[in-house]
């Protein structure tokens, strides 16, 4: 008989290697998976890892492409991670992302056609903002209602999506598109323009914001009193109310930083990559985030090295689709494998397995 056995606390070496062995066995079932639908597997998982970066065809352009992908993954997860710690579960980080999106746009776009180099710093503010005035809305009916902040967070995606469909054909249609639903360029307009700061790199202010993000939140989470009263609140609520921390302050706290980072980052994408806002603009990076922050084992330094890894599976599932004819869908399902595997095998962390022989009644 197999049962799992509580471990007195978690291990460390299990801890260490479990993102490692789940990328590991999300390689093994992903390749068979490639097989079934009729893709050379070896193929296939060596075009998502190891073309985009090492190719000398591909290389050149997908490199840069590596941090324009990663930049909004870490901003978004380094927001999420410090609310898990906290015990406080926001899945609606693609709402904020897109609602901060259209904040800083419209900002943008309300002073159109001036030229000034404090457009894109307003435009940020506002993205920023939006994010947050999004976040507070599962924030405030958690604390003054008690309602469940998963179920509210990912509703109000859905209620994003629609507010984004509507002001891409309506209130920030561009006059001169012909119709067409969509905001104007804002990277063809100099005062919002979310340029590379170094060519060929694709570091923007975007890529610099995550890193700064990542800097500012192993600063609080290790050398701040915030820092410990949110990993308390996560490890052991009932010591946390009895030291005097405030659940409603904690809870206001993660989910409005997490709103503001992701607003920010929907700003960066629409003066940067996207452009404009437009029907299609939500690319599911809020969800994507949350692999992330739990594939980085919701540390900063983590959620750096596992926002370029599935940076590089979206560059390198692309690359896969173009010559391979992969299917777009498998590509999400194999993403989806990373955070399957990595729940599965994360159990051996506190758990350990043990064999014992069926007792005889």
């Amino acid at each position: 008989m197999i049962r799992l056995e509580k471990r007195p606390q978690p291990s460390r070496i299990w801890t260490t290697i479990t993102p490692l062995l789940a990328v590991l066995l999300t390689m093994l079932f992903g390749g068979i998976m490639f097989g079934l639908i009729g893709t050379p597997p070896l193929e296939t998982i060596r075009t998502i890892f190891w073309d985009p970066l090492f190719h000398p065809q591909f290389a050149g352009f997908s490199r840069p492409q590596l941090l324009v992908k990663a930049g909004p993954l870490i901003l978004i997860a380094i927001g999420l991670s410090i609310g898990f710690r906290a015990g406080i579960w926001n899945i609606g980080a693609e709402g904020q992302y897109i609602i901060g999106a259209i904040c800083g746009a419209a900002a943008g776009l309300a002073l159109y056609p001036m030229d000034s180099a404090l457009i894109l710093p307003l435009m940020i503010l506002c993205g920023a903002l939006g994010g947050w005035a999004w976040a507070m809305i599962p924030a405030l009916l958690k604390v003054r209602f008690g309602t469940n902040e998963i179920l509210v967070s990912l509703m109000l995606v859905y209620v994003a999506e629609n507010i984004l469909a509507s002001v891409s054909s309506g209130l920030l249609r561009n006059p001169e598109g012909m119709g067409f639903p969509g905001s104007r360029n804002l990277s063809q307009w100099s005062s919002s323009q979310n340029l590379e700061l170094v060519p060929n790199t694709g570091m923007h202010l975007g890529v610099v914001a995550a890193f700064i993000a990542v800097i500012a939140a192993y600063v609080l989470l290790t050398r701040h009193i915030e820092g410990f009263n949110i990993r308390l609140s996560g490890a052991a609520p009932r010591a946390a109310r009895f030291a005097g921390v405030s659940p409603a302050r904690t809870i206001l706290f993660c989910l409005g930083l997490a709103g503001a980072l992701a607003g920010a980052a929907g700003l960066f994408e629409v003066t940067g990559p996207a452009g404009q806002i437009s029907i299609d603009f939500g690319s599911g990076y809020g969800f994507t985030a949350i692999i992330v922050a739990f594939l980085g084992r919701l540390h900063p330094v983590g959620i750096l090295l596992a926002g370029l890894l599935m940076a590089l599976t979206y560059i390198g599932g692309e690359l896969a689709q173009l010559m391979l004819n992969v299917p777009a869908a498998s590509i999400q399902l194999f993403q989806g494998m990373l955070l399957f595997f990595l729940l599965g095998v994360d159990v051996l962390t506190n758990y350990r397995v043990r064999i014992a022989r069926r007792e005889v009644a």
